[in-house]
């Protein structure tokens, strides 16, 4: 690789075209970057498989434009060889090692730019790093957009969930991340809404996966999302689009606004052959850095959840206290009082509930509203987390009565200006030893990394929207086995609960029913990934659960140490394993309308088939007619070749896992 960029330097300066060639280390993923017609672009391929087509670099600022009469001016290698160790992720040791290309561009006024290209053996990331120009000015830009794009060639497949317009939806609270994902669509086709697609974004070409998204998105940028695509000869192209002007209730730019010398965040690009690298990539960590030191030892954990069952009017002291009653006797950690507790509970009593809680080992988490500028959401607490004054007395205030996190609800949207009210909430906790769950929200960037406080995010139509109607509890087997490969592949996800009610109501006899199996919901406290698990449990369910059931409840992990896919497609069905210490846990989910019959490699849990752990199997069984019973267990054989045999039910999934050591 050093040969060729020497090479490269040594060209005439008259030649047509300049390209610069940068492997990933195993060598089968490259990146090829070229100024030919005074255009940047870099095209992808993986194992001489085309990932994109030429697709174009550059981007505009008020002091200039970098989008044609470009020409590569030098280029820069360099190897990355780091570990580190996360806490809160679908893995706990990391080992990235990758090229990085420096390609330095200028344009018909000499002004420069450089592109980064950070490339490991499944993994793109790029970005822009912007000099002061000429006589060291300016020394600030305003950043007014971006033609970075991705061409994927004919015959791709998407996998891709419609950004919504602004200031629309229930209280004008979107766009929050919260749309429908349409599976194997053509690549031809337009956003629902006309405003292109939310990160993370699923493509399937003829003999690869593609999942395009962003990170290290801090308060110095605004988030971004992909435009609709462009037909161009071979494929079509998305590019990166802003934020729209209307967000946040019209305050604030869609714009960037940097301090020079600076940079972009990084646009990624993870490919493989299968769904593997795509459902195990920690990019979006391994290019990004921590912001500050965590103040205290932040743990992960359970927690319980009134408001998803019995909604608004369980935020009483009585049925706190029996939901923090349940949190003990599951052995969880939390218990998250939501909407209006400062009404109807009201802060000397929420100091004797956190109080009661503690004393049964049970921490609390509150809820708020992140305020109301940007939106009409009328939920309290208010006027708590929206300015620095007020965070600082409210915070203090939850630590010294023991609280242990918050969940903040109700964002504006992608703006510069929306980023940097995400980034003050996260510092601001910090301080007071504060964990940070964020709801009607953007994607999280990189922040389980960047943000050492920061737990999870929504962003995605979560299981509210199963209580809400009879559609989506029957969308709720898509939507999660949808999720391991794209929202939760590219961040930890909230999705709110392990449901374990029959019925949509407290009685669990009235409304609509779950249309998922028991071993379904509990395989998904395995398949959701984010530290602080909810486990929807309601008080009813101790005495209705089974001993298996209420068993792996119980002693359900949440952070992990090593995730592997193992098998699956999206939005189909999906077998994920994840390990926690020694012990492994394997999870399957299944949305086909028909039983799915699997044989799953499981080799990889013992270096020798003959020192196999005993392998520990929860499935639904059915009835003589075929029709779901309930939940059993029993040991799974396992094959001299660390094979087993497994079948999930319709709706219906498995649990296997190994004894503790």
């Amino acid at each position: 690789m050093k040969k060729t960029l020497l090479l490269l330097l040594c060209l005439p300066l008259l030649a047509t075209a300049r390209e610069a060639t940068v492997a990933s280390p195993n060598g089968q993923l490259k990146v090829t970057v070229s100024d030919e017609g005074g255009r940047a672009t870099y095209a992808l391929t993986l194992g001489g498989q085309t990932a994109l087509l030429p697709s174009p670099l550059g981007f505009t600022a008020d002091f200039g434009s970098f989008t044609e009469g470009l020409t590569i001016t030098g280029t820069k290698a360099e190897q990355i060889d780091r570990s580190y160790t996360m806490r809160q992720v679908k893995q706990s040791h990391m080992h990235y090692m990758a090229t990085l290309l420096s390609v330095d561009f200028a344009n018909a006024k000499g002004q420069r730019m450089t592109v980064e290209f950070s490339v490991s053996d499944n993994d793109v990331a790029l970005r822009y790093l912007i000099p002061r120009q000429q006589q060291d000015k300016p020394r600030s830009a305003v950043i007014t957009g971006e033609q970075t794009g991705f061409c994927l060639p004919d015959g791709t497949t998407t996998f891709l969930s419609p950004q919504s317009k602004s200031m629309v939806g229930w209280e004008r609270t979107k766009p929050s991340y919260e749309e429908e994902y349409t599976p194997d669509a053509p690549l031809s086709a337009a956003s629902k809404y006309g405003q292109g697609y939310t990160f993370p974004c699923l493509f399937r070409t003829d003999a690869l996966w593609v999942l395009i998204s962003e990170t290290g998105v801090t308060s110095q940028y605004c988030g971004a999302h992909l435009s609709d695509c462009r037909t161009v000869e071979g494929g079509a192209t998305y590019t990166i689009a802003y934020p729209m002007e209307g967000e946040n209730n019209g305050f604030g730019s869609p714009f960037a606004a940097i301090a020079l010398p600076g940079q972009t965040p990084w646009r990624t690009v993870t490919v493989g052959t299968s769904l593997k690298p795509i459902v195990e990539t920690t990019v979006q960590y391994d290019v990004v850095e921590p912001l500050y030191e965590p103040t205290c030892d932040y743990q992960g954990g359970r927690y319980t959840w009134s408001w998803l069952i019995w909604q608004d009017n369980s935020i009483n002291w009585d049925d706190q206290v029996r939901f923090i009653d349940l949190a003990a006797a599951m052995g969880y950690e939390y218990c998250l009082v939501d909407d209006y507790w400062d009404e109807n509970i009201g802060r000397e009593r929420m100091a004797q509930l956190s109080a009661y809680a503690l004393k049964k080992g049970v921490a609390l988490m509150l809820w708020y509203n992140s305020n109301g500028a940007e939106n009409d959401a009328p939920q309290g607490p208010r006027d708590c987390m929206n300015t620095s004054i007020a965070r600082d007395r409210e915070m203090a205030w939850l630590k010294s009565i023991g609280v242990k996190g918050i969940k903040v609800d109700f964002f504006g949207g992608d703006k510069q200006e929306t980023m940097r009210l995400y980034e003050d909430i996260l510092f601001d906790a910090n301080r007071y030893g504060l964990q940070v769950i964020f709801h009607g929200c953007t994607l999280p960037r990189g922040w389980e990394r960047m943000y050492p406080n920061y737990v999870s995010s929504e962003a995605v139509l979560a299981s509210e929207n199963v209580y809400f109607s009879d559609y989506h509890a029957s969308q709720e087997p898509f939507q999660l086995c949808m999720h391991p490969f794209c929202r939760n592949a590219s961040g930890t996800m909230d999705w709110g609960g392990v449901i374990m009610n029959r019925y949509l109501s407290k009685d669990n006899r009235s409304r609509h029913q779950r249309q998922t199996t028991n071993v379904f919901e509990m395989a998904t406290g395995i398949t959701n990934q984010t530290a602080v698990q909810c486990v929807a449990i309601q008080p009813n369910n101790l005495d209705e659960l089974t001993d298996v059931e209420l068993g792996f409840l119980r002693q359900l992990p949440t952070t992990w140490d090593e995730t592997r896919f193992i098998d699956g497609y999206p939005g189909r069905y999906v077998v994920l394993a994840r390990r926690h210490g020694q012990q492994w846990y394997i999870a399957g989910l299944n949305a086909l309308k028909e039983p799915l019959d699997l044989s799953l490699d499981l080799s990889f849990i013992a270096s020798e088939p003959a020192i196999m752990p005993q392998l520990n199997l929860i499935y639904d069984y059915a009835d003589k007619k075929g029709v779901v019973a309930g939940t059993a267990q029993r040991q799974l054989k396992v094959n001299k070749k660390g094979r087993a045999q497994v079948t999930m039910v319709s709706d219906g999934g498995f649990i296997i896992y190994t004894d503790a050591q």
